[in-house]
């Protein structure tokens, strides 16, 4: 069974930048591939997510604007792009994936595979 695998997360001031990277190896298929967060003792957010055939994507309130995400089928990468960081923004992120969907709503409940999480820390 495929797992995601993030890598990327590090500490950064407020308003500096980070890309955390999932490597999914099934990007070709019809996928939702999606970045989640959370923090001790809060709910796990949905922040943002892609089609990976369509390319459509979703983002929460709290990151549009800021974070974007995108793919790259030869890398079998998806990746976030996180600016203007703020300290509201640390937490543990991961990458999910839901199959054979083009409707990448940001549910928890939708994704059945799930990454083990990378750590990012915004300090002031």
């Amino acid at each position: 069974q495929e797992q995601p695998v993030e890598s990327g997360g590090g500490s950064v001031q407020a308003g500096g930048s980070l890309r955390l990277s999932c490597g999914w190896p099934l990007l070709r298929f019809q996928y939702c591939m999606a970045w989640f967060r959370q923090v001790p003792g809060k709910e796990r957010e949905g922040i943002a997510a892609i089609a990976t055939l369509l390319t459509t994507t979703w983002y929460s309130d709290s990151v549009n604007g800021r974070f974007t995400i995108s793919q790259d089928y030869d890398a079998h990468s998806v990746y976030l792009q996180m600016k203007d960081l703020r300290p509201e923004d640390t937490a543990t992120y991961y990458c999910a994936a839901r199959y054979g969907t083009a409707d990448c709503r940001l549910d928890r409940a939708e994704y059945n595979e799930w990454g083990r999480g990378t750590q990012v820390t915004v300090s002031v």
